[in-house]
C-alpha cells in the first residue's frame, strides 16, 4: 500500500529552517527525532511525550524482574555518579 504524498512549504523561523506539516501527517507529540538516511532523505520519528512512562510499561510487560538484577543496576548507577562536594549554605 502506497503512503500518502504531499507537497508542503519550507520557511525560516529565526535562525532555523522549518517545514509545515500537513494535517494528514499530524504528529501527536511536541518533540521529534530527525535524521538523514543513506540516500539523503530526511526521516522524522515522533518521540512520545511520556517516554519514561512508555519504557516503564514495556518493562512491566516483561514480567517480574529479579531483585538482585535491580540491586546490581542501582549499585552501578551509584558508582557512575560520584558524590559532589558543595559549600555549606
Amino acid at each position: 500500500m502506497a503512503s500518502p504524498v504531499s507537497t508542503t512549504r519550507v520557511f525560516n523561523n529565526g535562525n532555523s529552517q522549518a517545514v509545515r506539516i500537513p494535517a494528514e501527517f499530524r504528529l501527536n507529540t511536541d518533540r521529534v527525532q530527525i535524521s538523514r538516511n543513506e540516500h539523503g532523505d530526511l526521516v522524522i520519528h515522533p518521540i512520545p511525550a511520556e517516554r519514561g512512562q512508555a519504557l516503564l510499561q514495556a518493562l512491566q510487560a516483561l514480567g517480574e524482574v529479579d531483585e538482585q538484577f535491580i540491586a546490581a543496576l542501582e549499585a552501578e548507577q551509584e558508582d557512575s555518579q560520584p558524590m559532589q562536594d558543595r559549600e555549606t549554605l
